[in-house]
Order: structure tokens, then C-alpha cells, then sequence
């Protein structure tokens, strides 16, 4: 059982912990206020440029580009974008668990390239080649970043290292619910039909200026990135909205913990002076007889 020295440490032990946790719980909650506000911003740039490419492809034919080129698929690379420490509930588990559970279904061979060293570090212990590793700022993702790894990724698919790239991502819905979620990234697909349908009923006679190859040439990359920064941005303000939300439930069983401890305390200092005053009074009986 334990003394009332050992309460009393455990009590200041807790203590600690819940300063620290409250201190990272104010942190992630300014941070979660930027990347959330930052997530907003961009979203509808990166859905516009979606409708601006379901709406290119539906007045045509595109162009050969090597983004769109179609190949046998044997090789794969995933993009798996997770936090670059933990600490942040079950943020990093989930996006490793959906990664896995993904790449269990695949048959062929799988590549990485790891964005924040929680995911990638995981997998290489694994036997899951790592080509690549981006380093992000504790304080989120920055456009430098996503530059990085499109260049890398693009690198990776048009030299044959790998047929096709996906990227596995926790989509930001709200503090509480973050969603992993895997898609395809390179080759570029067509619309899907119900796609195509919907942006073929509004589309329009297109006059390209400069010739559709060289629109492609600068337009597709900046797809791509756009893609990648998106996700980025997502899952900045996943991580924070998660760690947020763990250190706010830290802080509150801390609390709990010492409430508790502290009743305990009191009542083996209370058992402490029964026994003092039960050990006074029977001296006392002891030498009235």
C-alpha cells in the first residue's frame, strides 16, 4: 500500500504532466486555428482547378502528356503523409493502419515516399522501401514542402521507378474527425463518367492559345501540386485538431488523477493522526494503571 510520501509525490508528478499538457493543448489550438484557416482558404482554388480539368477533358481528346501516361502497373509508390512527432492521440495510428491495410490489398510492389518521419520510420522497420523523406515544420506545411515532393514525385513516375503514385492523407472535417483516406495520384485519370457527364453539360467550344500541349505542359504540374499542398494542408490541420483534442482529455484525467490522489492523501494523513491519538491515549491508560 502505498505511504503518504509516495501519494504526495504522485499527486506533484501529475501535476507536472498537466501543466505540460495544458501548454501543448494552448499550442495546438492556436496552430489548429492558422491551418484550419489556411485549409479554408485553399480549398476553393484546388476545386476549381478540379472543374477547370473536368471541364478541359470534356471538350476533347487531351494531348499526350507523360502525367497522363498509362502503363502496366508493377511498381508503386505511395505518398503516406503523417506527423513528424507523436503525441497526437490516434492521429499517426490511423493513417498507418489505413497505409497498411492498403497496401495489404495491393499485389504489387510498393515504394514510399514519407512526408513527416512518424509514417515512414514505421514502415521501413517493416521491410517497405523509403525513397524519399520530407522533413515538416512542427508549425505545418509549407508550399516549399509540397514543391518538394511533387518534384520528387513526378521524378519517381516519369523515370519508370514506379507505374503509378498514390497518396494516402487525413482529410479535415472538423477538431474530432479526421478521416485517412488513400487516392490516386499520378497517371492523371479522365473523369469518371458521372464526372464527365456533369461537366459536359455546362462545357463550352474551347480556342486554346497557346496549342493545348504546351496549355498541358503548365497546367497539369501545377494540377499535381495543387493535389499535394491540398493534402498537405489537410493534414496539418488533422494533426492539430487531434492533438488538440488528446491533450484536452490528458488534461482533464490529470485533474481527475489528482482529485483523486488528493482524497487518498487526505485520508491516510486522517488514518495517521487516529493512530497517533489512539497510540497517546492508550500510553496514557497504560500508565494510569
Amino acid at each position: 500500500m502505498a505511504t503518504l510520501k509516495q501519494i504526495r509525490q504522485r499527486i506533484r508528478t501529475a501535476k507536472n504532466i498537466q501543466q505540460i499538457t495544458r501548454a501543448m493543448k494552448l499550442v495546438a489550438a492556436a496552430r489548429l486555428k492558422k491551418a484550419q484557416d489556411r485549409v479554408l482558404e485553399a480549398r476553393p482554388y484546388s476545386e476549381k482547378m478540379r472543374d477547370f480539368m473536368l471541364s478541359i477533358s470534356a471538350a476533347g481528346e487531351l494531348p499526350s502528356h507523360p502525367l497522363l501516361e498509362q502503363r502496366e502497373v508493377k511498381k508503386i509508390c505511395l505518398i503516406l503523409i503523417t506527423a513528424e512527432r507523436g503525441l497526437a492521440g490516434s492521429y499517426n495510428t490511423n493513417l498507418i493502419r489505413r497505409a497498411g491495410d492498403w497496401i495489404k490489398s495491393r499485389t504489387e510492389q510498393i515504394s514510399m515516399l514519407g512526408v513527416g518521419k512518424k509514417g515512414s520510420l514505421f514502415f521501413a522497420k517493416r521491410g517497405i522501401e523509403v525513397v524519399h523523406q520530407v522533413t515538416v515544420p512542427t508549425a505545418g506545411s509549407r508550399l516549399q514542402d509540397a514543391v518538394e515532393v511533387t518534384a520528387k514525385a513526378r521524378e519517381i513516375f516519369e523515370s519508370g521507378e514506379a507505374d503509378a503514385i498514390y497518396l494516402c492523407y487525413s482529410k479535415f472535417y472538423s477538431p474530432i474527425r479526421q478521416v485517412p483516406q488513400v487516392i490516386q495520384l499520378l497517371p492523371i485519370e479522365p473523369p469518371t463518367a458521372e464526372e464527365g457527364a456533369a461537366s459536359s453539360a455546362g462545357a463550352k467550344d474551347y480556342e486554346f492559345e497557346p496549342d493545348p500541349a504546351s496549355l498541358l505542359g503548365e497546367l497539369l504540374p501545377k494540377y499535381v501540386l495543387t493535389i499535394i499542398f491540398q493534402a498537405m494542408l489537410e493534414s496539418t490541420a488533422s494533426e492539430h485538431g487531434s492533438r488538440m483534442t488528446a491533450m484536452t482529455s490528458a488534461t482533464d484525467n490529470a485533474g481527475k488523477m489528482i482529485q483523486n490522489l488528493t482524497l487518498k492523501a487526505n485520508r491516510e494523513r486522517q488514518a495517521g493522526i487516529t493512530k497517533e491519538i489512539l497510540e497517546v491515549v492508550g500510553g496514557a491508560e497504560a500508565l494510569k494503571s
